[in-house]
């Protein structure tokens, strides 16, 4: 936003701005709050504007764990259970796994145990050689997708650990597989970025929505997401009730 930009946004003149840029003029805990409202920052960055004008923080930041953001944990819990039989996880703001359902542990396969010991990164865990990179067939549109992703958070908050997993994410080589593996007959560019990945049932082809709460006030649950995964194509549907189904069978003979 250009500085006249912002400061019609906020409805004050561009020479206030231009001020309080330049440290002319002394913003007020309410202005530094109007014009991090405005350029629509993260509250972690609201948080440490606030700190950087000499006022205190007023954003809270509670652990996951805490008991004032039980029933938003029950909430996502609710969502990730009532997802199945389609895979769905909840991720912190460094993609940490924060929690998930039964359809995408029973996608994980053969994995390097390694990559799922917590906290468990799951852009890492995605793209990592021992991990599902061998069984993703469009291994280098999916990882081009994340990066892209990741690169929109880091320009939003600078965030320097995020900056590293772009550069790690980058460096794990293309599985032969998937340099070998020809395009699907559907096309979805322009429209969605699929995930195509094989599996017993075959190549699942899902597409992901991510869902975040409203309004949030707390720093930790505004940096919740949820990432659920829909079938693409009937085939995969089908595969994925079926899948579905061998779990309850397998859980019914073991009790």
């Amino acid at each position: 936003m250009s500085q006249m930009d912002l400061a019609l946004e906020a409805e004050i003149s561009t020479r206030h701005l231009s001020f309080l840029e330049t440290g002319r003029s002394q913003p007020s805990r309410e202005m530094v709050l109007l014009l991090a409202e405005k350029l629509d920052m993260p509250l972690r960055e609201r948080n440490i504007m606030l700190v950087s004008a000499g006022f205190a923080p007023v954003y809270s930041e509670r652990t996951l764990d805490d008991p004032a953001l039980q029933s938003m944990r029950q909430a996502v819990d609710l969502v990730l259970k009532g997802h199945d039989p389609y895979p769905a996880l909840a991720v912190d703001r460094h993609w940490s796994l924060v929690s998930a359902n039964d359809a995408l542990v029973s996608l994980m396969g053969d994995v390097d145990p390694a990559l799922m010991k917590p906290p468990v990164n799951v852009l890492r865990l995605s793209v990592h050689p021992a991990g599902l990179a061998r069984r993703i067939v469009n291994f280098t549109e999916w990882r081009n997708h994340l990066v892209h992703r990741l690169h929109r958070q880091v320009d939003a908050t600078g965030d320097a650990m995020l900056a590293a997993l772009i550069k790690e994410l980058l460096s794990y080589p293309t599985p032969d597989a998937a340099a070998r593996a020809s395009r699907t007959s559907h096309d979805y560019a322009g429209i969605v970025v699929p995930l195509q990945l094989t599996t017993e049932e075959g190549v699942l082809t899902l597409f992901s929505t991510t869902t975040i709460f409203g309004t949030p006030v707390d720093v930790t649950l505004s940096e919740l997401a949820i990432e659920a995964f829909f079938p693409a194509d009937a085939e995969t549907a089908t595969a994925l009730r079926h899948l579905a189904d061998k779990r309850q069978a397998a859980a019914a003979a073991a009790r």
